[in-house]
């Protein structure tokens, strides 16, 4: 016989429609791997900068253009992790 209450779905419970991982096994993150991993591509970056590498001369003065990029990239991900930080430390919040 059925019944005629709705059955109560944990708010929790994620909808493999939406998610269809979720049928086959684990689903989350690595919070702690992403920041670990970031930041030591923000180190591998800026390790790449030592080295032997000519640059392409400009103007009078001489700018590297591959070490330009390699400090954006780094930037971007310094930038990236910090709001990363930020978000995790005032998720409690909401």
């Amino acid at each position: 016989m059925a019944s005629t209450e709705l059955e109560k779905k944990p708010s929790q419970a994620i909808d493999p429609a939406e998610e269809p991982s979720v049928e086959w096994g684990w689903h989350g993150g690595f919070p702690k791997g992403t920041q670990f991993m970031g930041w030591f591509s923000v180190v591998a970056c800026l390790a790449m900068l030592i080295g032997n590498h000519q640059g392409i001369f400009s103007g009078g003065g001489h700018f590297k253009t591959e070490d330009g990029y390699l400090v954006f990239i780094a930037a971007v991900l310094v930038i990236g992790l910090l709001i990363d930080l930020r978000k995790k430390r005032t998720a409690w919040r909401r």
